[in-house]
């Protein structure tokens, strides 16, 4: 077994928002993993409304979405703050992945996977979506990192020019939970 191979992160983004200044966190965290592992973000969008009644046969975007997931060493979620919450389109792809992988099963797609989230949003910097994910992905029993998650405060400049602005101490969270994200998966 090759162990110098890369290991692949799944970034996952709570807003659908093309310049969603947390997929630009994302961004920033992604080249602090580059060289030592691959990334890329999951795309959800198509994902349809969590139902039990339409969940066997599974839908082919929640099986798709699930596969993308079990392909993944590592996934790291980047989240704004909806409404003192987690994003509606967010938690419905969360709901999606903790459900059975087939009818009376306990595997799910997340149970066990290595995971870590950061979160930017106002000047609370999204507290309580990150205590709601920290909750939330607990239940989905990941292996969630346990580290002082990296949670960015925006102003009014960041949300009117779409364009992330980060304080050096801001970076240098992304930093450390990137280098404990690749202790991790070493």
């Amino acid at each position: 077994m090759d162990t110098t191979a890369k290991k692949d992160v799944l970034l996952i983004c709570g807003s659908l928002r093309e310049r969603s200044l947390n997929r630009q966190m994302g961004a920033y965290a992604a080249q602090q993993l580059a060289g030592a592992a691959r990334t890329r973000w999951l795309d959800y969008a198509d994902l349809p409304y969590m139902d039990q009644d339409a969940e066997f046969p599974t839908p082919a975007a929640v099986q798709r979405v699930r596969d993308e997931v079990l392909a993944a060493d590592a996934l790291w979620v980047f989240s704004p703050e909806y409404n003192h919450g987690i994003p509606g389109v967010l938690k419905n792809c969360l709901d999606w992945l903790s459900r059975p992988l087939e009818p009376g099963s306990q595997a799910t797609a997340v149970k066990g996977k290595l995971t870590l989230y950061s979160c930017a949003g106002g000047g609370a910097k999204a507290r309580y979506c990150a205590a709601d994910l920290a909750e939330t992905l607990s239940f989905m029993q990941v292996d969630l990192i346990e580290t002082m998650h990296a949670q960015i405060a925006l102003d009014r400049q960041d949300y009117t020019t779409d364009v992330l602005t980060m304080s050096s101490a801001e970076e240098a969270a992304l930093r450390t939970q990137a280098q404990m994200l690749l202790d991790r998966l070493a």
